[in-house]
């Protein structure tokens, strides 16, 4: 019969316990970028609800909708960044695209918006293209470190 039992043995002996520990180290790296677009997935449902929660959505629905429509994009591509951050870095400039939107929809689209709905885009976009900046940072330092250690 087969010996089943749990030993609390060190794994320092298994055939692959260096290439666990660089998917480890690989998967800790981009944990913190991950954090940074999960706030992306935020930003976006605030601005997809926006113009109901400033009350600018019957003011101004063609900035409501865009909003909607903005925050709908921006929380699908965080949601696959967070589950693939080490291939994000092509979205992220999107992401960067849809904040510099958002920051400007309210003059493009709606042309006399409120001050509720300017400060509420703005805010939004100013704070989804830093996240959209700050997690780009985060895999172009992590892919430099990378390309630096690996032996030629």
């Amino acid at each position: 019969m087969a010996d089943v039992s749990h030993r609390p043995d060190d794994i320092s002996g298994h055939p692959d316990v260096s290439e666990m520990r660089d998917r480890y180290a690989k998967v800790m790296e981009t944990r913190g970028v991950a954090a940074v677009e999960e706030l992306v997935i935020l930003a976006g449902i605030y601005a997809a609800i926006s113009g109901w929660t400033v009350h600018f959505s019957a003011a101004k629905p063609t900035l409501a909708l865009s909003n909607l429509v903005v925050g709908i994009a921006l929380a699908v591509l965080g949601l696959c960044m967070s589950m693939a951050p080490e291939r994000s870095t092509d979205l992220n400039f999107v992401v960067l695209l849809l904040g510099a939107w958002l920051i400007v929809s309210p003059w493009v689209v709606a042309r006399s918006a409120g001050t509720g709905a300017i400060l509420s885009n703005v805010i939004t976009g100013a704070c989804v293209c830093l996240f959209s900046l700050v997690a780009g940072g985060m895999l172009m330092s992590r892919n430099r470190r990378s390309t630096t250690r690996r032996p030629a």
